[in-house]
């Protein structure tokens, strides 16, 4: 057998059950109530994308990072721009398109959010390492990237590239 088919044969379990954790309902519900927010699961995602970004965001972006249809999130953006949560800024390379891009207050509620859910996760490895929380974080960046270009190449009907490590 493959070294390789080896190494991953016990990763899609672990992965699964890493999903299952993350996407627990009670959990999303519990940093929300802790962080005195009323938003839904969709919605905190979008947020979450823009603060993560290095800049504002199209909509069509925003629906692939979150891997729906742009309608779905065009609902969501209008129902957060009335609150005045985002708001549509100018593209710079196109003056016709628009960009959405947090408000301070919705930086502000992001950063309530993730400090609540932060919170966890420092707590679950406070016993590592510091070296060892670094290359977690330097191997599911690398991971999350491969497997996008992976799952790209394949949704697109094509073969998927061969990694290069």
């Amino acid at each position: 057998m493959d070294p390789l088919s080896d190494a991953t044969t016990g990763l899609l379990p672990h992965l699964l059950q890493l999903r299952t954790l993350l996407n627990r309902g009670q959990l999303y519900e519990q940093a929300v109530q802790d962080a005195g927010l009323a938003l839904d699961r969709p919605a905190m995602t979008i947020l979450v994308l823009l603060n993560a970004a290095e800049h504002p965001l199209r909509v069509g972006e925003i629906a692939t990072r979150m891997q729906v249809v742009g309608p779905h999130v065009t609902r969501h953006l209008n129902s957060l721009e009335k609150r005045a949560i985002i708001k549509r800024v100018t593209d710079p390379e196109d003056q016709r398109a628009r960009l959405i891009a947090l408000t301070p207050s919705g930086r502000r509620i992001v950063d309530r959010y993730t400090t609540i859910v932060n919170g966890w996760f420092a707590a679950a490895l406070a016993q590592w390492p510091d070296h060892d929380r670094a290359e977690l974080i330097r191997l599911l960046t690398r991971l999350t990237s491969d497997l996008s270009t992976q799952f790209d190449a394949v949704a697109a009907g094509g073969t998927p590239p061969e990694s290069e490590d």
